[in-house]
């Protein structure tokens, strides 16, 4: 059989394990933003620039929320985490639909590059998270 990944009294001692993957999310974050930005500025100006920019923006602020709002959660009661996540993602979504409506409708050109950094966004965090989870997580657990 094998070995937990998580040796779960090592855990609840160290009460910074929670957090502790945010600096290497938002730097990739911020590193796709910047690229995402220039992209965007070659391909459609100013305005695309800013539109990718700021959907990556979105994804961030969306997933910092979620892992501090959890984290506190966790942190106080674990059966907290599940009715905080469930009515965060609501909204969040609620939210994020409401925003993306009001922008469209002011006829901004830069719609489609920020839709498409809300998307890369949301993939770089999610590799990013699972490159450190499968490395430097995996690591410290065993070691």
């Amino acid at each position: 059989m094998a070995e937990p990944v998580v040796d779960a009294a090592r855990a609840t001692d160290d009460r910074g394990w929670r957090l502790r993957h945010l600096p290497v999310l938002l730097a990739a974050s911020a590193a796709v933003a910047a690229l995402g930005a220039v992209v965007g500025g070659v391909l459609g100006g100013a305005d695309a620039a800013l539109g990718v920019a700021a959907g990556v923006a979105v994804t961030v602020a969306s997933y910092v929320l979620t892992t501090v709002v959890l984290a506190w959660a966790d942190a106080r009661n674990p059966q907290l985490v599940l009715p905080f996540g469930v009515g965060l993602y609501v909204a969040k979504f609620t939210l994020l639909g409401g925003v993306l409506m009001a922008v469209a409708s002011t006829g901004w050109s830069a719609m489609v590059p920020l839709c498409i950094g809300i998307a890369v966004g949301v993939v770089v965090w999610t590799g990013a998270h699972i490159w450190w989870l499968s490395t430097v997580y995996a690591r410290r657990a065993k070691g």
